[in-house]
């Protein structure tokens, strides 16, 4: 799979609706999983918030989303990641090398409870960016 660099936004409890609302407009396949289908979250509150959704239409827009869990931030407008995903790990962790440097890292670039290796950050100049590196797909 070639790496993919991606707009991805962040909504407090809506995301489900917003993605259905792009969908409609952008066409294309729509898919989704809840915090309680990754085993994500503790909070049975949180189980059927969108832990992911991803839009990929035919002519090549890709949209993802999620939810934001309640123990986290959520200020609307700054609502907006970029998100850097594939499965060339050397090539991933090297952007990642590079794009840390300076910033907030908000979760390590480590194994997720979905399977993937998942870090977040905050660059140098304040831009949120998602780095996600596909496992080895379960048999």
């Amino acid at each position: 799979m070639a790496t993919r660099l991606n707009p991805y936004l962040s909504f407090r409890d809506n995301a489900r609706q917003a993605m259905d609302f792009y969908h409609a407009a952008f066409g294309g396949e729509l898919t989704r999983s809840t915090f309680a289908e990754l085993h994500a979250s503790d909070d049975p509150a949180e189980g059927e918030k969108i832990m992911h959704s991803m839009l990929e239409t035919p002519n090549g827009l890709t949209l993802m989303c999620a939810d934001t869990p309640n123990g986290m931030a959520y200020n609307p407008g700054d609502n907006i990641s970029v998100s850097l995903s594939g499965d060339d790990e050397a090539e991933l962790r090297g952007y990642w090398d590079k794009l840390t440097e300076g910033a907030n890292i908000a979760e390590p670039l480590e194994k997720a409870p979905w399977g993937d290796t998942f870090g977040m950050f905050t660059d140098k100049f304040g831009i949120n960016w998602l780095v996600n590196i596909a496992g080895q797909p379960q048999q």
